[in-house]
């Protein structure tokens, strides 16, 4: 991706099934569950670059000993920071036997966080941890989500009698949960002390009747989001569980040693080195529970909704290396090249096609195979129809000439440099932008030849102006044309994804752009009354967002984005294609989540984000309405 953006967060749980000394003697690893855990989160570090933690539970401690080991740090190194502190504390205990030992235990939770809301600091990074004396009521959670709901969430929990800390999404689904397994930890403590109970004796009854998908269950009854989150008690249950749309990803392996979860598949099998049919999804409103003892166990949470995983982890997100990923985002590249031929009016030969590294790589080859398909049927039917009566060395001269046509390729764009922050000159900044790619001089034959490069997604598009467009610009081309695998980002997500503001969107600038040169603004104006009406009637029934883009097609709003990409001075012209909707559905198959494109949010509290981001947007613009 050209404009980058920052991501759903990663999830890591890691729960031995056999005594730590099994491993010590099969692996010859007496850290066994740490060493998996590295990798998971090693594996998945694209999803979290500004912080990373893990937390370990010991089962079975002794009273007076810790339990509960929890490391957090900031910063892009933040894994190797994390473990590298773990390895110390373990190290200045290597005198110790292992069950004395921090960080040595049977379930470890780890995260990789990217703040979607603005906030950051060692707070807010996951795992987070509810403390106290019963060991079953201390509570470890960390998730990949984003809630949409958060006030109505404090408004019950102040109503229930607690204080939160914060009104961030995590601190408040803490309290929830911490605040029912209390509850839950009262009413047995309750029960089993009239039935003569005392000492260990109810502390373990207690712990084996907690049932933590009651609390699950009721807890997420309330949530309006996309959430994966992986939890842990202090007496040794451990859980995960997804939103009821599926929005979220989540995938588990299972043996008679070890549970493992994590937020990609592929992730899962390069960690524990298993085929793809072993690691299975944890399907939408689903919890895995895994108790004390090892048992393992899954339950229906809620009744499913619209099923509508976010295909932004199909085009951008997840890793490459997944079966299934490979092979949607191959074709989605494929499902471009119609578009693509009619653009370059079928001129294969004087066209160069190339990708915008690194993510659109893949797309890439689904667009060349595409292509080559295309022609590999153009040299047939030309082959079919050659004249069978000519002479054989003119017919295999002819042959020779429709066999040298080839779809032309070359790597054009090389990612150089990342921009510095500590330029602070506008002019500056800009400049250092145009050079963060490169280009492969003498790849094309100027003014003749059209460039056609794919990328996976436009944004903002200012990084195609600032830089990608300008330096593809040198080489001379006759034309540019920038191909993006997925369609028009038009809406904000709030499910995860750091896309919150309308004016963040080019497709939605040169959607304004186009109502104002076309003196359309009063539907502009309208659609703002409408949302302002929505957001303070609490009607979340209706995305009147829709309605600004209406009087458009697609191809009239990518036309309007590739005058706005266009660099001034530029020689030649800039062409725009976007996906569709329809083949994003065909090529990622059941992970159809496009709100983002479409605006089809499957919880009222996406619409209501709609609404608001687009009142927020028109106010700033016309402070008069306020």
């Amino acid at each position: 991706m050209s404009d980058s953006i920052k991501h759903e967060c990663g999830i890591a749980l890691v729960r031995l099934l056999k005594p730590q000394s099994y491993y010590k003697e099969k692996y010859n690893d007496s850290h066994y569950g740490l060493s998996k855990l590295y990798l998971l989160m090693e594996k998945q570090h694209n999803r979290g670059q500004e912080a990373a933690g893990l937390a370990c539970v010991k089962i079975d401690a002794a009273p007076g000993e810790e339990y509960i080991f929890r490391e957090r740090h900031l910063g892009t190194n933040a894994i190797t920071e994390c473990f590298d502190a773990v390895n110390r504390a373990i190290g200045e205990h290597s005198r110790e036997p292992s069950h004395k030992m921090p960080y040595i235990g049977e379930i470890y939770l780890g995260h990789l966080r990217y703040s979607t809301t603005g906030r950051s600091g060692i707070s807010y990074v996951h795992p987070f941890l509810r403390r106290n004396n019963w060991r079953s009521r201390n509570l470890c959670i960390a998730g990949n989500f984003n809630l949409t709901n958060v006030e109505e969430l404090m408004e019950h929990v102040v109503r229930e009698g607690q204080h939160p800390r914060s009104d961030a999404d995590m601190f408040i689904m803490l309290e929830q949960m911490g605040y029912l397994l209390d509850a839950r930890h009262t009413s047995l403590y309750d029960e089993f002390t009239r039935e003569g109970y005392s000492g260990k004796e109810l502390n373990d009854k207690i712990e084996e009747n907690l049932k933590m998908e009651q609390i699950i269950r009721e807890a997420s009854s309330l949530w309006d989001g996309g959430f994966c989150i992986i939890g842990a008690t202090g007496s040794g249950d451990c859980f995960v569980f997804r939103d009821k749309w599926g929005i979220r990803p989540c995938f588990y392996y299972l043996d008679g040693e070890i549970a493992v979860v994590a937020s990609e598949r592929a992730v899962i099998q390069t960690t524990m080195n298993v085929e793809y049919e072993t690691v299975k999804e944890l399907q939408p409103a689903e919890a895995m529970i895994i108790g004390k003892e090892g048992n393992v166990s899954f339950h229906a949470i809620a009744e499913t909704g619209k099923i509508t995983p976010c295909s932004f982890e199909r085009i951008y997100f997840s890793r490459g290396s997944d079966a299934d990923i490979y092979r949607e985002r191959k074709g989605l590249g494929k499902a471009l090249v119609p578009q693509i031929l009619d653009e370059i009016s079928y001129d294969l030969d004087n066209s160069v096609f190339s990708f915008i590294p690194n993510t659109a790589e893949v797309a890439y080859l689904g667009m060349m195979d595409g292509l080559n398909e295309y022609l590999d049927k153009v040299k047939l039917e030309r082959i079919l129809s050659l004249d069978k009566n000519c002479g054989r060395t003119s017919h295999e001269s002819a042959l020779l000439e429709i066999l040298s046509h080839k779809v032309r390729s070359e790597k054009l764009a090389i990612k150089d440099i990342k921009l510095r922050t500590f330029i602070t000159e506008s002019a500056n900044r800009n400049d250092l932008a145009a050079h963060v790619y490169d280009i492969t001089y003498g790849s094309i034959r100027p003014y003749k030849d059209t460039i056609v490069v794919i990328d996976d997604s436009i944004v903002r598009g200012t990084t195609l102006k600032q830089s990608i467009i300008k330096i593809l610009g040198r080489l001379h081309p006759k034309r540019i044309i920038v191909v993006s695998s997925s369609p028009q980002i038009r809406y904000p997500d709030c499910y995860g994804i750091d896309m919150s503001r309308m004016e963040e969107f080019i497709a939605f600038n040169a959607t304004m752009k186009l109502l104002e040169e076309r003196k359309m603004m009063d539907i502009a104006v309208e659609t703002y009354r409408k949302c302002k009406r929505a957001i303070t009637g609490h009607d979340n029934s209706v995305n009147y967002v829709k309605e600004v883009y209406a009087p458009f097609s697609e191809r009239e709003i990518s036309e309007k984005i590739a005058e706005m990409v266009t660099p001034e001075g530029l020689e030649c012209q800039i062409g725009i294609i976007y996906q569709s909707v329809e083949n994003l559905h065909k090529a990622c198959g059941r992970n159809s989540g496009d709100w983002y494109f479409s605006g089809n949010y499957p919880t009222p509290g996406g619409i209501r984000i709609a609404n608001m981001a687009y009142v927020k947007y028109f106010e700033a613009a016309n402070p008069t309405l306020k």
